[in-house]
C-alpha cells in the first residue's frame, strides 16, 4: 500500500467519534473523512473489515519512570508508603542502575505501553549513574525503534540523603552539568512541529531531593527556550509536612516562590491541594496528571480532579513508574481513575467518557500536544465502556449498523487505536499486536492502532457479512477480516504520520 492510497477502516463495532458510524478513511497517515450512516462521501483504494474491532484515540500517558521497570514488586518495598518506599528503592537503584539495564528498561515500559493502548508517552528522566550521562539518548533511540511518540523530560536530583533530601548520591550529576545537558537535548530533541515524535520539557524532580537553585535555574531555562516544566508535587501530607519544615510554606507556595506557575508547568500526583491552591493553579495555567493505580498502591490519596477541573487546572492521566504501579498498562489507568472518581464522587458524576477524556484529550493538553476536540461516542456504549471496565454482558446492541446476537462475550484485548478527530488530524503512532498460544508478536508501525474488543465463543453465531456493491467501480480490491488482520503491519505500514 503507498501512502497515497486510501484505506477505509469500514465497520467497526463502535468509534469514539460522531459522525463516524461506519468508519475512517485514511491517507498518508492522516484521517481525511469520517465516514457517516449513508456511507463514504469520497473516493477509496482499499478496505479493511474493522466489524470485529472498535476504534478509539490512542491513550497519552503523561507521567511515568522507565527505569522503575526493573524494580516492581521488589520485596523489600512492597507494602510501604511514598517516603519509605523511596528510602528502600533509592539505595538498589543506585547500586543496580546501569546502561544496559536502563536501556532494557526503557524497551519493555514502551512494549508494555504499546499495548496497552498508548500512543504518546512521557518519562520523567531524573537519575544519572556515571556510566549513563545520555540516557536520554537512549531513549529516544527506544523510541523511535517502536515508533511511539515521546515527550522527553531531562531531569536532575541533587539533594542527597546526606543533606536532609531522599535520593541517591550516585544517581547525581553536578548543577553545572545538568544544565549543560539541558542545553544539548533542548538544541537536538525537542521538535515543536505538530505530529513530531519527540518534544522536550525540563524536569526536577521534587522539592523533597532537588535543590532550590536547580529548581529556580531550571524554570529560567525553560522560560529562555519557551519549554515546558515538570515535576511531582503534593503527592503525599509527608511531601507537605517537608515542605513546611524545611521551607517554611507548602508545595504551592514554594513552586510559586521558584518562578514555576505558569502555563508551561505541569504536575504529577497533585493529590493534596486544597481550594485555594487549585484556584491558584488554575489562574496560571498549570496543569496536574492524575497517577491513581499509584496512588493506591502507596496510599498517597485520591486525587481531587472534579475540583481542578473547576478550577480550570487540566488533568491528564498517567501510569507513573512501575514501581508504584507494577505494570505500564495505559488502559489500566484509565479504569482506575474512573473506579476511584466514582467512589469519591458518585456513580454518575464520574463516566468512562470522562476517563476516557483524561487519558487522551486531558493527558495531551497537559503535554502541550495535539489539541483535539472533545470526545464524542457513536453508538450505544456498552462494548467501548467494556473496554475499561471489562465487564462481560448482554451483546445484543444496535452498533455501528450492525445488530448483535443475544448472548455473554468475553472482551480480550490487542491494543490497536487511533487518534480521533475532525478530517486532516494526524494519526498516532502505532502497534499492531496480535496474541498467539500466550505469546505476544508486537511490531510497530506509523499507522493505526485498531482495538480488537471481542473474541466471540462458539456457540455465539458470527454475525454474517454483508456484501455491498463497490461505489468507485472495480478501482479497489476488498479485504477480508482474516486477510485484514495478518497483512495489518504490511496494509498500514507506509501511513506516515504527519
Amino acid at each position: 500500500m503507498s501512502s497515497s492510497q486510501r484505506l477505509w477502516l469500514r465497520d467497526p463495532i463502535a468509534v469514539l467519534a460522531e459522525g463516524a458510524e461506519r468508519g475512517l478513511i485514511v491517507s498518508d497517515g492522516v484521517i481525511v473523512e469520517l465516514v457517516g450512516a449513508t456511507g463514504p462521501q469520497s473516493t477509496y483504494d482499499l478496505v479493511f473489515d474493522a466489524s470485529r474491532h472498535v476504534i478509539i484515540p490512542g491513550l497519552v500517558n503523561a507521567h511515568h519512570h522507565f527505569f522503575q521497570t526493573l524494580t516492581r514488586t521488589h520485596p523489600r518495598a512492597i507494602n510501604k508508603k511514598l517516603f519509605p518506599w523511596l528510602q528502600t528503592l533509592y539505595p538498589i537503584w543506585g547500586r543496580e542502575l546501569t546502561r544496559d539495564a536502563f536501556r532494557l528498561a526503557v524497551r519493555v515500559a514502551l512494549a508494555e505501553l504499546l499495548m496497552s493502548g498508548c500512543t504518546t508517552t512521557t518519562n520523567h528522566l531524573f537519575v544519572f549513574p556515571a556510566d549513563m550521562p545520555d540516557a536520554v539518548d537512549i531513549e529516544v533511540e527506544e523510541a523511535r525503534a517502536l515508533g511511539i511518540r515521546i515527550a522527553l523530560t531531562c531531569g536532575a536530583i541533587d539533594l542527597g540523603f546526606e543533606e536532609g533530601g531522599i535520593a541517591d548520591r550516585r544517581l547525581m550529576q553536578d548543577h553545572d552539568t545538568v544544565l549543560a545537558d539541558c542545553e544539548r537535548v533542548l538544541s537536538l530533541y525537542h521538535d515543536p512541529q505538530p505530529g513530531s515524535f519527540t518534544t522536550l520539557a525540563l524536569a526536577p524532580c521534587a522539592p523533597f531531593n532537588v535543590t532550590r537553585p536547580m529548581m529556580v535555574e531550571t524554570a529560567a531555562l525553560a522560560a529562555k527556550h519557551d519549554r515546558r516544566l515538570h515535576t511531582h508535587l503534593a503527592e503525599t501530607e509527608d511531601e507537605n509536612d517537608y515542605c513546611r519544615q524545611q521551607f517554611r510554606c507548602t508545595p504551592v507556595e514554594y513552586l510559586e516562590d521558584c518562578g514555576w506557575l505558569s502555563n508551561r508547568t505541569w504536575l504529577a500526583h497533585g493529590v493534596h491541594f486544597n481550594e485555594d491552591e487549585m484556584r491558584l493553579l488554575g489562574g496560571h495555567g498549570v496543569s496536574v496528571c492524575h497517577c491513581p493505580t499509584s496512588n493506591m498502591l502507596l496510599a498517597s490519596g485520591t486525587c481531587r480532579t472534579v475540583e481542578l477541573e473547576a478550577s480550570a487546572v487540566s488533568v491528564g492521566l498517567g501510569v507513573d513508574g512501575s514501581a508504584s504501579n507494577d505494570s505500564s498498562n495505559m488502559m489500566e489507568a484509565v479504569r482506575h481513575a474512573m473506579l476511584m472518581g466514582k467512589l469519591r464522587y458518585g456513580a454518575e458524576a464520574v463516566t468512562h467518557l470522562d476517563a476516557l477524556r483524561w487519558g487522551t484529550r486531558g493527558s495531551a493538553d497537559v503535554l502541550g500536544r495535539f489539541l483535539l476536540d472533545d470526545l464524542r461516542f457513536s453508538g450505544a456504549g456498552d462494548p467501548l465502556v467494556r473496554g475499561p471496565q471489562r465487564r462481560p454482558g448482554d451483546g445484543r446492541r444496535t452498533l455501528a449498523c450492525r445488530r448483535w446476537p443475544t448472548g455473554r462475550y468475553r472482551s480480550r484485548t490487542a491494543p490497536i487505536d487511533a487518534w480521533r478527530g475532525r478530517q486532516g488530524l494526524s494519526l498516532g503512532s502505532v502497534a499492531c499486536t496480535r496474541y498467539q498460544s500466550g505469546q505476544i508478536a508486537s511490531k510497530t508501525r506509523r499507522s493505526l492502532l485498531i482495538f480488537r474488543l471481542l473474541l466471540w465463543p462458539r456457540w455465539v453465531p458470527t454475525p454474517p457479512r454483508r456484501t455491498r456493491s463497490n461505489p468507485n467501480g472495480s478501482g479497489h480490491r476488498q479485504i477480508s477480516h482474516d486477510e485484514g488482520t495478518a497483512r495489518a503491519p504490511e496494509l498500514l505500514a507506509s501511513l506516515n504520520v504527519q
